[in-house]
């Protein structure tokens, strides 16, 4: 995996944690403004992860890589996005929807914010209580998405 450079997220936490990890999937948007993105088709996704956070759990982590990448890989590669249905399709009453409250296709969009929000459930359940402030996923070599998830005041 190559070295990247990523677009910065000012934040007045401690410590930053990035974590780098790729995955491939098919998906389809299944809409006629999708063009050819209408008909299944799969990339080689590349995301990282900003977590950022004050307090270190007992073991000295912000929290570790690899459960970060179990929480992505393992869910994702070698799949159809659409598939995911608890995650992807139309709207859902867990709060899944988009603003509209309309259908949630696998956009590269929808897909960075879905990474972020099972991110932040993940650490939501841990004592040091640290937050997902940035999701970058790269779907082609010319094209990604920055998802930055709204923050409380208190970190700026």
């Amino acid at each position: 995996m190559m070295q990247q450079i990523y677009p910065q997220t000012p934040h007045a936490y401690c410590y930053e944690l990035n974590k780098d990890m790729h995955f491939a999937a098919a998906h389809y948007i299944p809409t006629e403004e999708a063009g050819k993105c209408a008909r299944l088709h799969g990339h080689t996704y590349f995301v990282n992860v900003t977590i950022a956070g004050d307090e270190l759990d007992a073991s000295g982590f912000l929290v570790n890589f690899s459960d970060i990448k179990k929480l992505i890989h393992d869910r994702f590669d070698h799949g159809c996005l659409n598939e995911h249905t608890e995650l992807f399709g139309p709207a859902l009453s867990s709060g899944h929807s988009n603003s509209t409250g309309s259908v949630r296709f696998p956009t590269t969009e929808v897909v960075a914010r879905t990474i972020a929000e099972l991110v932040q459930m993940y650490l939501d359940g841990r004592s040091n209580r640290p937050k997902c402030i940035q999701v970058f996923l790269r779907e082609t070599p010319t094209s990604y998405v920055v998802y930055r998830p709204r923050m409380a005041a208190s970190h700026g």
